[in-house]
């Protein structure tokens, strides 16, 4: 599997499958839930709630994952997974990597070839931006598939200089 690390707007990208960093409502919310909600229109929203009338009627747990379509976005599907609240009293990074690993596993079983994942829980929820990153490509690279590109889709510049830096850092599994 290839990880590429990109800045821009995730609900652009030319991919499989889009992963959302979604709320446990699965009903959409802000930043990149709210994004992908917005963009791909009232078809994730229908099968996310058809998805709560059924297995999922207290939400979706943190470190877990469920996909739908893509709705009017450039994807096929959309996986939503719930990130963790970062903590600095509790080690949460279990929960975080279980993301990308959940996420990944889901997209191997639709046949993605292409998937595009936020850095999830570094925004509204507080994980440090470098660390999410050692979680992210931690989980990644640890989690066989058989996803041949996976895009780490980083929202500014500042965040992907930093995130070259975590990935040259991070030596590859052996």
């Amino acid at each position: 599997m290839r990880i590429e690390l990109v800045t821009g707007d995730i609900t652009a990208e030319h991919v499989d499958a889009v992963v959302n960093a979604a709320n446990s409502s699965l009903l959409g919310g802000g930043g990149v839930d709210g994004a992908i909600h917005r963009k791909g229109g009232p078809a994730i929203l229908e099968e996310c709630r058809a998805l709560r009338a059924s297995r999922y009627g207290r939400g979706l747990r943190a470190g877990h994952a469920v996909a739908t379509t893509a709705g009017r976005l450039p994807a096929r599907w959309v996986i939503h997974t719930v990130g963790p609240v970062f903590s600095p009293d509790e080690d949460r990074s279990p929960v975080l990597r279980s993301c990308y690993t959940a996420a990944l596993a889901i997209a191997a079983d639709l046949g993605a070839r292409s998937v595009a994942f936020p850095l999830i829980s570094s925004g509204v929820y507080r994980w440090p931006k470098d660390d999410a990153v050692v979680q992210a490509l931690t989980a990644l690279r640890s989690e066989p598939t058989t996803v041949e590109v996976v895009r780490l889709v980083l929202f500014d510049e500042q965040t992907r200089i930093a995130a070259e830096r975590v990935h040259s850092g991070i030596a590859e599994p052996q």
